[in-house]
């Protein structure tokens, strides 16, 4: 189960990814093993639960970025556009550069600008190939508004519960595309929104959480 997920290094905690079939594929499990965690969590890297990063923030668990690396799998594919929302430590963001190659493009929104600018740092010192090339873009902004400038997208990950369904952001994908979220105010599930090439969505309910909910910058900073 993810709770026995935890590792004394990178390769480890993925290694038990595996083994309890939270990831599986070829992509991600590369992905996961080509960004070390430690680069972007500060306390405890490896174990499998959510760790604090400041201002209010945390970066989930390994198993749930996991989770989500699979869930969108077929729209991480090399060359494609993808909008990552509550982007916090950066470490998801960078997974998923590591699937959509230099071909691609990332963008990583977050309404705390010290987190885009720490994000920034590590993307710099331990990836410059992806940050370089322009292939990840780290910006400070309200993700509830998905981030126009850079859309449509192949898919969307949303690292916050949205209390209902995140129709600004389904605007944002493309036909077909994929959008991944936590939904819900009390009782939270995981929704994979489906687009079709004709622009219909249909969700999938994957399972129940419990995220912080999507936010504004000023309560996030009182927390």
């Amino acid at each position: 189960m993810a709770w026995r997920c935890s590792g004394q290094t990178n390769g480890e905690l993925v290694n038990n990814l595996a083994s309890q079939n939270i990831i599986y594929s070829d992509q991600v499990i590369s992905a996961m093993r080509s960004v070390d965690r430690a680069h972007f969590a500060p306390h405890n890297p490896y174990e499998d639960s959510p760790q604090y990063i400041g201002y209010g923030a945390t970066i989930s668990a390994p198993h749930m970025h996991g989770y989500a690396l699979e869930g969108l799998r077929d729209y991480l594919k090399p060359g494609m556009h993808v909008l990552d929302i509550g982007s916090g430590s950066g470490y998801l963001t960078a997974c998923m550069a590591a699937m959509v190659g230099k071909g691609g493009r990332v963008v990583g929104i977050d309404h705390i600008s010290e987190l885009v600018e720490t994000s920034q740092g590590a993307l710099s010192q331990h990836y410059p190939e992806w940050a370089d090339c322009g292939c990840i873009h780290m910006v400070t902004g309200d993700g509830r508004d998905g981030y126009p400038p850079d859309a449509p997208y192949d898919c969307i990950h949303v690292g916050a519960a949205s209390p209902e369904r995140p129709d600004k952001l389904l605007a944002q994908l493309k036909s077909p595309g994929r959008l991944f979220a936590p939904v819900g105010k009390y009782s939270q599930q995981i929704i994979v929104y489906d687009k079709d090439s004709s622009g219909t969505v249909k969700q999938n309910d994957l399972m129940g959480v419990v995220y912080v909910p999507l936010t504004n910058e000023h309560k996030q900073r009182k927390e």
